[in-house]
């Protein structure tokens, strides 16, 4: 069964660190993102991995603030989120997909900003909340 686990949402000061994880298990896939939805908003990418290569993908705005990193050995994904603002706040959402280089290259090269589309597995999302 594919399965997506997410943990690690709170509430938190203005400043404050939040580490969120995401646990799968139960299909193959060569890249991990974070999405994260604020009220009344769409779902924006906020970071991605591609876990062969290594290589990380960062919106502008949490670029500098938020590390993507992989644990294989525990089949987790964590994203540090540091110095947080309130315009962070909402359901943050773990996903996996199996993409082409030519993607990733054009997500690692900004080309392109992370499309949901990519991604075919899900978890429930966590919530993240950031007061002013």
């Amino acid at each position: 069964q594919v399965q997506l686990v997410e943990s690690g949402g709170g509430s938190v000061p203005a400043g404050g660190s939040l580490t969120l994880a995401c646990v799968i298990s139960g299909h193959t896939y060569n890249t991990v993102a974070w999405f994260r939805q604020a009220p009344g908003k769409g779902r924006e990418g906020v970071a991605a991995i591609y876990i062969s290569g290594g290589s990380e993908i960062y919106a502008d705005s949490v670029k500098g603030r938020f590390t993507i990193s992989p644990d294989m050995l525990k089949n987790t994904v964590h994203l540090q989120m540091n110095s947080l603002i309130p315009e962070d706040t909402g359901v943050y959402y773990c996903a996996t997909g199996f993409l082409y280089s030519d993607t990733i290259n054009r997500y690692v090269y900004h080309i392109a900003d992370l499309n949901s589309a990519d991604f075919d597995s899900w978890g429930q999302g966590t919530q993240v909340t950031v007061s002013s």
